[in-house]
């Protein structure tokens, strides 16, 4: 018998095939001997009328084992044992819990029937690898819920609840929560009574012949959808399986011939390798090496917020959203009204649109605890103050909680750029204080950047850490510098913007290949979408954008910025943006050097990013190159197709990239001209 399958036949001729290989039934080589073993066995029984197939564990079938990525497949592989599924002359029901994604979906899918408990989740996420479903994904999923609701749910990979699932047809049947064995079971003694045919989800033709007589639907799809699909290979190979399997209906194997063929296009491009490094990076970012099991996290019940504002209340949200009560404060009552209609809004919005119920607002809202002043915060296990971004406010505000919080409680700052080890000296116990910065919008911005002091102690970085995780967030470790990891090293390509429109590109050039390269808005788009007076505040030194601040140009909310703006918003290049331009650039007594291409704009803008991730890591500020990779990506939107900057750089090349930085008369760190010298990479291996 393997030892990863169980094999019960039970009344009424229903055998049951139960496979267990912890942790999640990976398709590995064990699951698939167990998989075949069982339709072996049942399929040759003549007291066996239905199959059904069933997992242990905490889930379905997850997707492909990555121990076995590079090695020499094992028989039998997994189109081996679709093909003994889907070729089953007995009715098989796929039984459904956890989650059935990618290739566990796909195996459910050459069973005849699927049932699923209300808890269960399926779907087919490969696209968030640069990849589409190689298994036949493609082919059966527009079979049995059309060809628009396919093109969706692919090229979205969003998981889909089992409820939901039901009314797309990607299940038939729901299971009680806690009887997926015997709702299982009857399911089949119910297909076996009233004589259902045998009908493979391959040979099912008939949601497939609205698309045939739509000719033009799939390019019509990808038009619709060019912005979202933008430097994406993924999604366009998906809509040309899928068009694929329509075209060659009913002929399955040739759309699976298609299928392959598209699939392997995407194995090896660029786009997918930086979408599959970026799925494990991101995953990593929770590993610190002197920090293991054994270091205990703290309990956090209750969660002070300081500061009511924007960044404040978008904190205290993501405490309210897991049910952990928050005492909001602020030094007025108008102040504190105005941050929790804030909130109410935020939540009444996301009720409207139906991801939330009018139960859950108010729930939420009642665990909020309105205060003015700090001594309420007198009991609370963590507290993270969002006062202004300047040193002395900071250092007051610790060295009044360090006399009014409890001991055993987490100080934490959501300073951007400050240092955090001389805002836990103003404290009488530094260990217990942590840099925990969010990005803005609080609630929605998941990277969190965990930043620990010279003397934070590791429960409290391990508790921190861990708390990220729950409500939502990636936690990327950071120790303390000016800027910490994404505004560090992301100031550079701001700085770069600045001197190079002196030098004659203009910031409609700049942002363009800025946003060529993939991101969603060029640097000058994003200062006047921010506001040109929240840009620059608090700086003394001239810049242009200081220059049109003085012109009462502030950006879309007022005058216009870099660009003119009309009543919709719609940019236009802005002549006296360019005088303004033109006269700093006198003063400056920088020369205009002439048209430049993008490549070398993109190249001026971007490298110094790169060199300033391997100063981080040569300086011991982040942990690995990958963590740099996540905080660009989630902090700044940073395209995921390129992997991040670090990701990025390999794939241009260190030495190129070293060679640009010269030339440009930026010295490259130590790091990175040792790893050009001597061929090796930061992401690589």
């Amino acid at each position: 018998m393997s030892e990863a399958g169980s094999y019960v036949i039970e009344e009424g001729g229903i055998g049951v095939i139960t496979v267990d290989n912890p942790p999640v039934n990976a398709l590995g080589i064990k699951t698939r001997l167990a998989i075949a073993e069982g339709f072996e066995r049942f399929g040759g029984d003549d007291a066996v009328k239905a199959i059904v197939l069933i997992c242990g564990g905490r889930t379905f079938f997850a997707g492909a084992d990555i121990s076995e990525f590079g090695r020499p497949p094992q028989s039998p592989v997994l189109h081996e044992v679709m093909r003994i599924i889907e070729d089953s002359s007995k009715p098989v029901v796929a039984a459904i819990h956890g989650t059935a994604l990618g290739g566990g979906y796909e195996l459910s899918l050459v069973c005849h029937y699927r049932i699923a408990v209300p808890s269960a989740m399926v779907g087919l996420p490969e696209v968030n690898l640069g990849l589409l479903p190689g298994a036949g994904g493609t082919q059966r999923l527009p079979r049995i819920v059309g060809v628009e609701a396919a093109l969706d749910i692919i090229t979205g990979g969003k998981p889909i609840k089992a409820k939901q699932a039901l009314h797309l047809g990607m299940i038939d049947a729901l299971a009680e929560e806690g009887k997926l064995r015997e709702d299982a079971i009857a399911f089949a003694r119910r297909i076996l009574a009233e004589g259902k045919p045998l009908l493979r989800v391959r040979d099912r033709n008939e949601k497939l012949e609205g698309a045939k007589g739509n000719p033009g639907l799939f390019d019509d799809y990808l038009k619709k959808n060019a912005r979202a699909f933008r430097g994406f290979k993924a999604p366009t190979n998906i809509v040309r399986a899928i068009q694929a399997a329509v075209d060659t209906a009913p002929d399955f194997e040739a759309g699976s011939r298609r299928e392959t063929e598209l699939f392997r296009e995407l194995e090896p491009s660029t786009e997918s390798q930086a979408q599959r490094y970026y799925f494990f990076a991101e995953r990593e970012t929770a590993k610190i090496p002197d920090i293991g099991k054994d270091v205990p996290t703290l309990p956090i019940q209750t969660v002070g917020v300081i500061g009511a504002g924007t960044m404040g209340g978008g904190i205290a949200m993501n405490f309210l959203n897991i049910g952990v009560p928050v005492t909001l404060m602020e030094m007025s009552q108008e102040a504190l009204d105005r941050g929790i209609a804030v909130i109410r809004r935020n939540y009444e919005s996301a009720a409207k649109k139906g991801r939330l119920t009018q139960d859950q607002v108010e729930q939420r809202m009642a665990l909020i605890t309105p205060a003015i002043g700090l001594e309420a915060l007198s009991q609370v296990d963590l507290v993270i103050e969002a006062v202004f971004e300047e040193m002395g406010v900071k250092k007051d505000v610790f060295a009044k909680l360090d006399g009014i919080c409890k001991q055993g409680a987490i100080l934490a700052s959501n300073t951007s750029f400050l240092d955090v080890d001389e805002i836990a000296a103003a404290t009488s116990r530094p260990e217990w204080v942590v840099g925990l910065h969010f990005f803005s919008p609080a609630n929605v911005m998941r990277l969190l950047e965990v930043v620990r002091g010279d003397k934070t102690s590791k429960e409290v970085v391990a508790t921190a850490m861990a708390l990220g995780k729950k409500i939502g967030k990636v936690p990327v470790l950071s120790r303390v510098c000016f800027g910490f990891i994404a505004n560090r090293i992301m100031a550079k390509r701001s700085a770069e913007a600045s001197a190079i429109i002196l030098e004659g590109p203009s910031p409609q050039q700049v942002d363009k290949a800025l946003y060529d390269y993939g991101f969603a808005m060029g640097p000058f788009q994003m200062n006047d979408l921010v506001g040109l007076d929240v840009i620059g505040r608090g700086s003394t030194e001239r810049s242009v954008a200081g220059d049109l601040v003085k012109l009462d140009r502030l950006g879309q909310k007022k005058n216009g910025g870099y660009y003119d703006y009309d009543e919709n918003r719609k940019a236009t290049p802005s002549p006296v943006a360019a005088q303004v331009i033109a006269d700093f650039a006198q003063f400056k007594g920088v020369e205009n050097k002439g048209p430049q291409s993008d490549a070398d704009i993109v190249a001026r803008l971007l490298y110094p990013v790169v060199n300033e991730g391997a100063k981080l890591l040569e300086e011991g500020i982040a942990l690995r190159a990958s963590d740099i990779d996540v905080a660009a990506i989630l902090g700044y939107n940073w395209p995921v197709y390129t992997g991040g900057p670090m990701f990025w750089g390999d794939t241009i090349g260190l030495p190129k990239i070293v060679e640009g930085l010269k030339a440009l008369g930026i010295e490259p760190s130590n790091l990175l001209l040792e790893k050009a010298a001597a061929g090796t990479s930061f992401t690589r291996g």
